[in-house]
């Protein structure tokens, strides 16, 4: 006889033990506590709980005050709009896909719309999404004079907002803390000017972002700050300001004109706004020759300045990591914590961490020891 042929079945193990529970606290009249269904399962008492957790976090069971669980109804799924400042800035591209991500594995579905670094159509994406009905957003948009128009339109549709690096009104607030990150950078410069310049420096050159508003701006005015604290003796017009719109070419056409005019400095600490600022000022130094002349950090840690920073050559000497990949999961969980009526801080601040060549230097040599060591 022809051996007959064995059917294979494409299981999911973990699924399966996840759809007993579910049975089983669809046959349980009222709270069960975790023992029991284990006890009723045979599933060990680590699976049951994760199950149980993973089943609690995405609605479909609850639990009471003393710890027990219960079967609810299935849950709608929520859907958040998420206004992404611009899909046209490395900044931007990395919160959101974090925060993509981070929907996709809690289940949330995520309306997003391109914010395009427009005011205007700020305005019109925030009209969709309640005409879309969301039931919460995340907007990341950069200018705060319009900031007013968008949360008003949120508030009188009764949509709570997170608002990302830039406050809005009536918004809870998700972000770095701006003047600690100007600290940090202010530190770096004051440092570089001890170490290069004997504690002196020509001009200090703050490249920021004024339509961003005051919120922002103080990464400039907290490097300031580090530098006045480091360097007491520098007169206060050597502290300068321009407006490089957080952007790479402005910025550039904005420094060309200072350097221009100032084209006996050799000594000049720049403290900018973003990292594509600081690309900017680079860009603009290197036009001129002046590169040698001039110290800069910047804030985001993009691609592009780490490149810069991991060749050995460039006036880029730091960035202040704002951690974009970390945005996505706690974006997220605030916003679930809001819905469920959970009460949440106004200010929700994310770690930040200085980065610098030697930083990156470091880290590389790690990385290459822990592949030699696996090698052999």
């Amino acid at each position: 006889m022809p051996k007959s042929k064995i059917k294979r079945l494409y299981l999911i193990p973990i699924l399966s033990k996840g759809l007993d529970v579910l049975e089983f606290l669809g046959k349980v009249q009222g709270p069960i506590s975790l023992e029991d269904v284990y006890k009723n399962t045979n599933i060990s008492k680590t699976s049951v709980y994760r199950i149980l957790k993973t089943l609690a976090h995405r609605g479909y069971v609850a639990q009471t005050q003393n710890g027990q669980y219960r079967l609810v109804a299935r849950p709608r799924r929520l859907v958040f709009g998420f206004g992404v400042q611009s899909a046209d800035l490395p900044f931007s591209q990395a919160i959101a896909r974090s925060v993509t991500a981070a929907a996709a594995a809690a289940g949330v579905e995520l309306s997003v719309l391109d914010n395009r670094f427009d005011s205007e159509t700020a305005v019109k994406n925030a009209e969709e999404f309640v005409e879309k009905r969301v039931d919460l957003v995340l907007e990341f948009q950069a200018e705060e004079s319009v900031a007013p128009r968008v949360a008003n339109i949120f508030k009188k549709a009764d949509i709570p907002v997170i608002a990302i690096d830039v406050p809005h009104p009536n918004a809870t607030y998700f972000g770095v803390d701006n003047f600690e990150c100007g600290i940090e950078a202010g530190t770096l410069l004051a440092q570089y000017a001890h170490r290069r310049w004997k504690d002196d420096a020509d001009w200090i050159l703050g490249v920021g972002f004024n339509e961003a508003g005051s919120f922002v701006q103080s990464r400039i005015t907290g490097a300031f700050e580090a530098v006045r604290k480091r360097l007491p003796h520098l007169a206060p017009e050597r502290f300068v300001q321009i407006d490089g719109r957080g952007s790479r070419n402005p910025s550039r056409l904005a420094v060309a004109d200072f350097l221009k005019s100032n084209a006996g400095s050799k000594r000049i600490l720049v403290a900018a706004a973003t990292d594509s600022s600081a690309l900017g000022v680079l860009d603009a130094a290197r036009q001129f020759g002046r590169e040698q002349h001039i110290a800069v950090v910047g804030q985001d840690c993009i691609p592009d300045a780490l490149e810069e920073m991991q060749s050995g050559q460039s006036a880029l000497i730091g960035s202040i990591s704002h951690e974009a990949e970390t945005y996505g999961p706690r974006l997220i969980q605030l916003g679930i914590s809001m819905l469920r009526g959970h009460a949440v801080p106004p200010y929700n601040y994310v770690r930040h961490r200085v980065v610098t060549p030697e930083s990156l230097a470091e880290n590389a040599e790690k990385g290459e020891t822990a592949a030699a060591e696996q090698l052999s």
